[in-house]
């Protein structure tokens, strides 16, 4: 069998890339419509209206509102993820590493707090609903990741079970996040100091 023409092939980039880049659109607003409504409240019409799209555009893109959700979690968490890595790869030393860390999950609660609050949503709608599943599991991989990365730079050996430091952390950060949504809500120092002082408990 003849390969595609290079013509028909660049053709074929162009037109994914054109189809991905408009994906990325939409779940960006539809990110914006889930972090107010919540998984629940948030209707496929109320994401198509905030996209001058009709329904049936929007199916052009995603299937279902399920596969919709997917993407938008997977697009801001691989962002939250970035971030982290990003941080941590320029720590050098247990003590940067805290510091990094810590600065950069206190950022995240005050830069992203709606957002964060739609991934704990789903994540719970995971427990129900075997679609949200694999990609909850995959996140939470890069997640493990992530506090994996930060005993290895900081030069302590890796637990065996690097999981369950991962879910102790992530239950501060919870713990955390909701409750700047009441009052008073603490400072950026003061959530950098929480978490300063339960990753130099870990490290």
């Amino acid at each position: 069998m003849n390969e595609m023409p290079a013509k028909l092939r660049a053709r074929a980039v162009r037109k994914t890339a054109k189809r991905d880049e408009k994906k990325r659109q939409i779940a960006e607003s539809a990110i914006g419509a889930l972090k107010e409504l919540g998984y629940a409240n948030t209707s496929l019409r109320d994401i198509a209206e905030r996209n001058d799209l009709s329904l049936g555009m929007l199916h052009y893109y995603f299937e279902d509102k399920t596969e919709l959700i997917i993407h938008c979690v997977r697009l801001y968490k691989d962002q939250f993820v970035a971030n982290l890595t990003d941080a941590l790869e320029r720590a050098e030393g247990r003590d940067q590493v805290i510091e990094a860390f810590a600065g950069g999950l206190a950022t995240s609660i005050f830069d992203d707090e709606m957002t964060h609050r739609l991934w704990y949503d789903i994540r719970c709608q995971a427990m129900f609903d075997q679609s949200f599943r694999p990609v909850v599991a995959e996140i939470e991989e890069m997640l493990i990741g992530i506090v994996r990365m930060g005993f290895v730079k900081a030069g302590h050996p890796v637990p065996e079970n690097v999981a369950m430091s991962y879910a102790l952390l992530d239950g501060v950060f919870r713990y955390l996040m909701q409750g700047q949504i009441g009052t008073p809500a603490r400072t950026r120092d003061e959530l950098v100091t929480t978490f300063r002082g339960l990753l130099a408990g870990f490290l």
